[in-house]
């Protein structure tokens, strides 16, 4: 395992659901420690961080969210209170944030997955896992706004999207704080939700090949092990995005099908009610890349969407 670069602290949290943790990191500065995402807003959240907090010899500088999902921003206004600190989040990332967990989002999304093919009963039961997800989402409202190229307590922001439309991520004498733009050996979620980019897949693709030409020596995910050669892994993650891509046009191959229908021939069969919200957004993503490609065409009938191979 790749160890943490000298002073960098790693704070893993739990997370209710097959992931089981996300990573949290602590990167000490002249004026304070900057904390990077605070975890789910869960029950027991403030004690844990004070715990933590405890170890440090300085104060919290300021709070960093790399990006929006609920394990990444969840406890933002949790830790705010406890430390004082400002927290800071992407200009447009923030924007989702207020969108997606400032307001009740269930029939928007129960309309997205129904639009895309997923049954009734189904849909119905991920918008209510949505409204759900607000009680342990506890953002800031109006935060301090950062964008791309900003200094964030000596460290350069870097715009990462793919994962999130807004996810940024921190870099400094080669290390990459990566939040979810990339991990090993799992792959990050790349979907299409509604309010979300057009091509988030493209979006993906521009960000791992900056991540190349940046060459960072060592990336600190958010979840699982530091990553040792970043480089190569954004290498590895556009071969696999090719990959499904060709899966996905293969799927669609002499027939109209919607994002739902293909969901087993890229995932499988054994996913759950829970996976198949990633599962059709994800098929979104790449059936989406295709028509902007040009290899695949959508057709809108009676409120579905369907696509074919061109």
């Amino acid at each position: 395992m790749v160890a943490l670069p000298l002073g960098i602290r790693r704070v893993t949290l739990p997370l209710p659901f097959r992931l089981e943790h996300v990573h949290a990191y602590l990167l000490p500065g002249e004026d304070g420690w900057t904390i990077v995402d605070t975890g789910l807003g869960l029950p027991g959240a403030r004690e844990r961080w004070e715990e933590e907090l405890r170890q440090l010899d300085g104060p919290v500088a300021r709070i960093f969210v790399t990006h929006y999902h609920p394990d990444h921003v969840g406890a933002a206004a949790d830790l705010a209170a406890l430390t004082g600190a400002t927290v800071l989040q992407g200009r447009r990332d923030y924007g989702q944030c207020a969108l997606t967990w400032g307001t009740d989002r269930s029939a928007a999304v129960e309309s997205w997955f129904l639009r895309h093919g997923m049954p009734e009963e189904a849909a119905a039961g991920l918008a209510r896992e949505t409204a759900l997800a607000r009680s342990v989402v506890h953002f800031v409202e109006d935060p301090e706004l950062v964008d791309d190229g900003d200094d964030v307590g000596g460290w350069e922001v870097v715009a990462s999207p793919g994962h999130a439309d807004g996810q940024l991520t921190l870099l400094r004498d080669g290390v990459l704080v990566a939040g979810d733009h990339l991990l090993a050996p799992i792959t990050p979620a790349i979907g299409l939700w509604p309010a979300s980019s057009a091509d988030p897949l493209g979006d993906y693709f521009a960000s791992l090949e900056r991540t190349i030409r940046l060459a960072p020596t060592v990336a600190l995910p958010g979840h699982r092990d530091p990553i040792a050669d970043p480089a190569a892994r954004a290498r590895e993650l556009i071969v696999h995005h090719r990959e499904r891509l060709d899966a996905a046009l293969t799927a669609v191959q002499g027939r109209r099908r919607t994002a739902y229908d293909i969901c087993a021939d890229l995932f499988g069969s054994e996913l759950t009610a829970s996976d198949m919200r990633f599962a059709v957004t994800e098929a979104l993503s790449h059936l989406e890349r295709l028509a902007v490609e040009g290899r695949a065409a959508s057709r809108e009938d009676s409120g579905i969407v369907t696509y074919t191979a061109a």
